[in-house]
């Protein structure tokens, strides 16, 4: 696939979302730009605010398999990858898969469910595969999980630890609608829900080649550079305990080279990275005296003034 297919597909994909989640643009830019850099979304809002329908409409975009799974704290690991059950009429074990193996996961209020829960899911977001009694089985091409969390009603959750936070490519809150688009958005549902009549706008197949060809968007040496320098800045800024890791290096990076192909550009420049920064880079952040989940303003001034920092190069 061409860079300018990438464009071709993200724009498609907008306009086909679009049509059920009105108003919300930018925030289906960022999701797309997680699906195409093989990353996976934590979702931060309010009840009510769309998560779902949004989810879904990405889902039936793409023809891709969706499984929603609420998360609460009696989810067992199991419940998730599957189980080896004693088949009589076989007479062994048969796996039984879990909701894991689906296109898009999401995965509603995932703080509601314990630690243990919650970390049956690293492996499968990073190796995309799922291991049961010592097998190991393959996930579908593209797996995206789409995590969301409710940031009020804390009583009886578990806040995901740093090192789990690192693993999701993006945090993204939604928001509430303008005046305008929660009235076309009155209007569109009045009679009938539009994801009842939404039809595919691509393939999972070709968002599995874009992603491919996303990997092949040039990054100069002087890009690298500019992201390394972030890196390093954010690990040693006045009031951070905890920097942008390597893992959120590449992140930054892989979303950058995205921000070009849906600019229709072969090659990434210093903006992209700018553009993409304070999505990718801020949930990775902990300042001193808090945590990057639970205080919501700190990681976002430290990165303002990471981003200020740092010199932005310049082609010669």
């Amino acid at each position: 696939m061409e860079i300018s297919q990438v464009k071709d597909l993200a724009n498609r994909l907008k306009a086909n979302i679009g049509k059920v989640v009105n108003g919300k643009e930018e925030v289906t830019d960022r999701v797309l730009t997680a699906l195409f850099a093989s990353g996976h979304l934590l979702l931060e809002d309010m009840p009510g605010t769309g998560k779902t329908t949004l989810a879904k409409a990405l889902a039936r975009s793409i023809e891709a398999d969706f499984t929603r799974v609420q998360f609460t704290p009696d989810l067992l690991p199991s419940d998730l990858t599957g189980v080896n059950f004693f088949s009589q009429k076989e007479g062994d074990f048969i796996f039984r898969k879990g909701p894991l193996f689906t296109n898009i996961l999401l995965a509603d209020e995932i703080n509601r469910t314990t630690p243990r829960t919650q970390s049956s899911l690293l492996e499968c977001m990073e190796e995309g595969q799922v291991s049961v009694d010592g097998s190991t089985y393959q996930l579908g091409k593209p797996f995206f999980v789409i995590a969301t969390q409710n940031p009020i009603e804390t009583q009886g959750t578990f806040p995901l630890p740093e090192a789990q936070l690192d693993r999701f490519f993006m945090k993204l809150s939604m928001g509430y609608p303008s005046k305008e688009a929660e009235e076309a958005m009155l209007g569109r549902f009045q009679q009938e829900n539009p994801l009842d009549s939404l039809n595919p706008a691509a393939t999972k197949e070709e968002v599995v080649e874009a992603r491919e060809a996303v990997k092949r968007v040039r990054v100069s040496d002087v890009v690298r550079g500019y992201i390394i320098d972030l890196a390093h800045a954010s690990r040693s800024f006045e009031g951070v305990r905890l920097g942008l890791s390597p893992r959120g290096a590449l992140a930054l990076m892989r979303g950058a080279q995205v921000r070009a192909a849906f600019g229709g550009r072969d090659y990434v420049t210093p903006d992209d990275v700018k553009e993409i920064a304070p999505y990718v880079m801020s949930h990775r952040i902990l300042v001193r005296g808090g945590s990057a989940l639970r205080d919501a303003d700190a990681a976002p001034k430290a990165l303002q003034g990471i981003l200020a920092a740092v010199p932005v190069p310049v082609e010669k």
